[in-house]
């Protein structure tokens, strides 16, 4: 399953209500370290199916940017039951992105 495109209209259903733990990645089309981490983000969204990717381009939902105070992108989020268990910004190796899960 491919990375969800998460927006403000369906951010409560996939994310806030998701019975997996929750990968998101906060990035930018303009942003090089986001297009590095992107092929990362996709392959685990492909190889590990216990969990839920989603993608959240900064430009396009800037309330949800605000909501989770990012200050630099990329930022990677991880969610269990609602709430942030972990958040790192900077583009990160595969195994760093696999161990915050």
């Amino acid at each position: 399953m491919s990375a969800i495109n998460i927006n403000k209209n369906n951010f409560e259903n996939e994310v806030l209500n998701s019975d997996k733990t929750v990968l998101l990645d906060f990035w930018a089309s303009w942003c090089a370290p986001c297009r590095m981490v992107v092929p990362i983000v996709e392959e685990i969204a492909d190889e590990r199916r216990d969990i839920k990717v989603g993608k959240i381009n900064v430009d396009e939902e800037p309330e949800l940017a605000n909501k989770f105070n990012i200050m630099s992108i990329p930022t990677l989020v991880v969610m269990k039951n609602g709430k942030i268990v972990q958040q790192v910004s900077g583009a990160r190796p595969k195994k760093a992105i696999l161990e915050m899960l």
